[in-house]
C-alpha cells in the first residue's frame, strides 16, 4: 500500500489527531514524547468509553451493582474446569519435578508433550479449532494451580496463550487465520509474542523493527531484533510488532505499528541467544533477529497500522494470568507457613503464637483472599464479554497481586528463616522436608517487572484515571486550539464541575435492605469504600487544580492516588465475594473475621497514602536523585573494589 494513502477510518477507534487535538496539549512535548503519546492514544479501544467499575472509583462513582452480586462460577462451567484441573493436578504430582526443572534449566520434552496431549496449550481455544474451549475463569484456575507448583511451567503455558498467538488470534484474527494457526497452537506448537527491543520497553514510538511492503504489496520484508521474547527459543510461530510505512492523516505523516504472525522456520529468522535469569531458569526466553524475513500480507492481524491496539488488548486480558499465578503462589506459601508455624517451637511455644509471626500470617491469609477475589471478578468480566473493557481491573490485579505476592513469599522466607534460604535439595540431603521457598523466592521476583512493571502499571492506571478529566478540562489549557474553542470548552467544563464537585461530598451510597442485603460488617466496609472513592475523586481534582498540565510529571504523587483506588477495588471485591460465599453456605464467622481484618489493614494503607498526598519528601527526593546522578555524591561510592577515590 502506498505510503501516501490516508489511514482508513476505523469506526471503533478515533484517529490520534482527533483524540489528541481535543484532549491533551502536545505543543510543549518533545517529538519523541508526542509520537509515543499519539501512538498509544490511537490504540485506545472504544470500549473505554463505556467505563468500568475500576475507572468509576477515581471519579467518585462507586457502582456496587457492577460487582455485586459477586459473579460466582456456574456449576456447568466449574464442572468443565474441574475435569481438566484434576487431570492437570494428577500429572503435575506424578510426573513433574519443579526442582529438577529449576536445576537443569530445561522442561523435559515428555512433560511438554503430555501437557499438549491433555489440552494445556489450548485451554481457551474453541473445540472447533482443537482446543478445550474453557472459560477465562477456568484458565485462571489453571494458572492458580500451576503458580503454586512450578513457575517455569506457568510461564511456558501462560506466555504461549495469554500473550502468544492464541489470544490475539481469538480477539482479532480472521477466519482464515484461525483455521491456519489455532489448531497448531492448540495441539502444542509453542507460540510467543515479540514486542520488547533493546532500546524499547514501554515506549512504542522508539521501535526499530520495521517491515516494508514488496512492490506488489503482497508481502512485507521484516527486519529488526526483539529482546526477551518469552518462549521465543522454542516457538514455532510468533506475533511480531513492527513499524510499517507512515500514513498521511490530515496532511501529516503518522507512525504505524503492525502486528504480524511470523513462522519461525521462515528464512531470515534467527534465535540469536537464549537469555538466562535469576529465577525461572527454564524460561525459554531469547533474542530473536529478523533479516529480510518475507511475511505475507495475509499474516497481518486486524489491519495494517493497528498493531498497537492488538498488543494492548492482548496484554490487558493476558495480564490476568499473572495475578492468578500469584494467587497460587500465595496459597502455597500460606500452606508452608501454617505447617511450619505450628510445628516450630521457640521460647516455649509454637512460633505462630508469637505476635510478630502471627501478624505476618494474618496479613498473608487476608491478602490471599482479596487477591483471589479481584482476579476472579476480573476474569468473570471477560467471560461475560470477550471484548469487555478490563484495562483498569487487569492492571490493578497485576499491580496489587504481584506486589502482595512478593511480600507474601518474602514473609514466608522470613518465617522459615535459614530453612527458607536453603535450597530444597539441601534440605532433603540433611533429612528435612523438601520445601522450595528459595525457588519460589527467585521465581516470583520477576512478577513485579514483566508484563508491565509496577512503575509502568501505576502510570498506566493514573493515565486512565485522569482520562475523564482530560476529556472535559484539557481543551481549556490546549494552546494549539483557537481561543473561541477554548472559551467554549471552559464554559462546558465549568458546567460539568459545578454539578459534579458538590456530589463528591454527598453520601450517595446506601446498602438498601431490599437490594443490597449484606452483613453489617460487610456493609460498614462497603460504605467506607464508597465514601473513600468520593474523597479520592476530590483529592485527584484538587491535584489537577494545583499542578495543571504538570500533574503528569508528579509520578510519585499519582502513584499514591493509584494505590488508594486499587485498595478500594480490593476491599469491594473481598466484601462482595465474602457475601456471595456466605450466601452459598460458607462459614460466616470465619469469612467475616478474614475480610474485616483485610479491610481494617487496607484502611490503614489508604490512610497513609492520603496523608502522603500533602506530607511527603517527594520534591527533596527528586532533587537528591538528580544531584546524585550529576555526581555530587560520588564519595558515597568510595571503599569499593575497583573504585578510584577522588
Amino acid at each position: 500500500m502506498d505510503s501516501t494513502n490516508t489511514v482508513p477510518k476505523d469506526p471503533e477507534v478515533k484517529d490520534a489527531t482527533e483524540e489528541q487535538g481535543a484532549v491533551i496539549d502536545t505543543s510543549k512535548m518533545s517529538a519523541g514524547q508526542r509520537a509515543a503519546l499519539e501512538l498509544t492514544e490511537a490504540a485506545r479501544d472504544a470500549a473505554a468509553e463505556r467505563g468500568s467499575f475500576g475507572g468509576g472509583l477515581f471519579m467518585g462513582r462507586f457502582d456496587l451493582g457492577a460487582i455485586r452480586p459477586f459473579p460466582v462460577q456456574k456449576p456447568e462451567d466449574r464442572d468443565q474446569g474441574d475435569a481438566f484441573l484434576q487431570r492437570l493436578e494428577g500429572f503435575l504430582r506424578e510426573k513433574v519435578d519443579p526442582d529438577e526443572i529449576d536445576q537443569t534449566g530445561e522442561i523435559p520434552p515428555e512433560v511438554i508433550k503430555e501437557l499438549a496431549g491433555m489440552g494445556a496449550f489450548g485451554i481457551k481455544i474453541s473445540p472447533g479449532y482443537g482446543g478445550l474451549g474453557l472459560s477465562q475463569t477456568n484458565y485462571c484456575r489453571a494458572a492458580i494451580l500451576l503458580g503454586g507448583y512450578c513457575g517455569n511451567l506457568t510461564a511456558l503455558i501462560s506466555a504461549h496463550q495469554s500473550i502468544g498467538v492464541p489470544q490475539p488470534l481469538i480477539l482479532f484474527g480472521n477466519e482464515e487465520q484461525k483455521r491456519r494457526f489455532l489448531p497448531r497452537v492448540a495441539k502444542g506448537e509453542i507460540s510467543a509474542f515479540a514486542l520488547t527491543e533493546a532500546g524499547v520497553g514501554s515506549d512504542p514510538a522508539k521501535m526499530q523493527t520495521h517491515a516494508e511492503p514488496t512492490p506488489d504489496g503482497k508481502h512485507f520484508f521484516l527486519n529488526g531484533e526483539k529482546l526477551w521474547c518469552t518462549n521465543g527459543t522454542k516457538a514455532g510461530v510468533i506475533v511480531v510488532m513492527a513499524r510499517t510505512p507512515a500514513k498521511m492523516v490530515n496532511g501529516k505523516p503518522k507512525d504505524q505499528i503492525t502486528a504480524f504472525i511470523v513462522e519461525m522456520d521462515t528464512p531470515g529468522v534467527e534465535v540469536v541467544q537464549r537469555c538466562r535469569f535469576m529465577g525461572l531458569r527454564a524460561l525459554y526466553n531469547g533474542v530473536v533477529r529478523f533479516n529480510n524475513v518475507r511475511v505475507p500480507r495475509e499474516n497481518i492481524l486486524l489491519a495494517e497500522g493497528k498493531g498497537l491496539r492488538v498488543a494492548l488488548s492482548t496484554l490487558n486480558t493476558g495480564r490476568l494470568t499473572l495475578p492468578a499465578g500469584c494467587v497460587g503462589l500465595a496459597k502455597r506459601c500460606l500452606e508452608i507457613v501454617k505447617k511450619w508455624a505450628n510445628e516450630r517451637v521457640q521460647w516455649g511455644a509454637p512460633i505462630g503464637k508469637h505476635a510478630a509471626i502471627a501478624d505476618k500470617i494474618a496479613r498473608m491469609a487476608a491478602n490471599t483472599f482479596a487477591m483471589e477475589a479481584m482476579t476472579l471478578y476480573s476474569a468473570s468480566l471477560v467471560d461475560r464479554d470477550k471484548k469487555a473493557d478490563i484495562r483498569l481491573e487487569a492492571a490493578m490485579c497485576k499491580l496489587w497481586g504481584s506486589e502482595v505476592a512478593w511480600e507474601i513469599v518474602n514473609d514466608t522466607m522470613q518465617i522459615r528463616g535459614g530453612r527458607g534460604y536453603e535450597t530444597a535439595d539441601s534440605l532433603k540431603t540433611r533429612g528435612e522436608e523438601r520445601v522450595p521457598v528459595e525457588r519460589f523466592f527467585r521465581d516470583s521476583r520477576i512478577n513485579t517487572i514483566f508484563e508491565g512493571s509496577s512503575e509502568i502499571m501505576r502510570l498506566f492506571i493514573a493515565r486512565e484515571a485522569l482520562d475523564p478529566h482530560l476529556k472535559i478540562a484539557a481543551p481549556v489549557l490546549n494552546s494549539q486550539l483557537p481561543l473561541a474553542e477554548r472559551l467554549k470548552a471552559a464554559f462546558k467544563a465549568g458546567l460539568f464541575y459545578a454539578m459534579w464537585y458538590p456530589k463528591q461530598f454527598l453520601p450517595r451510597f446506601n446498602v438498601q435492605r431490599s437490594k443490597f442485603k449484606v452483613h453489617p460488617i460487610l456493609r460498614r466496609n462497603l460504605r467506607y469504600a464508597a465514601r473513600t472513592s468520593r474523597r479520592l475523586a476530590r483529592k485527584l481534582f484538587h491535584a489537577m487544580l494545583v499542578y495543571g498540565p504538570k500533574l503528569e510529571r508528579q509520578q510519585v504523587l499519582l502513584g499514591r492516588f493509584v494505590d488508594i483506588g486499587t485498595e478500594i477495588f480490593a476491599i469491594t471485591a473481598a466484601c462482595t465475594r465474602a457475601d456471595a460465599l456466605i450466601g452459598r453456605g460458607a462459614n460466616a464467622d470465619e469469612l467475616l473475621a478474614l475480610v474485616d481484618y483485610f479491610c481494617r489493614s487496607s484502611r490503614l494503607r489508604i490512610g497513609r497514602n492520603f496523608h502522603g498526598l500533602r506530607h511527603n519528601a517527594d520534591r527533596q527526593g527528586y532533587r537528591l536523585a538528580q544531584d546524585t546522578l550529576a555526581g555530587k555524591h560520588d564519595w558515597l561510592e568510595q571503599g569499593m573494589v575497583g573504585h578510584v577515590d577522588l
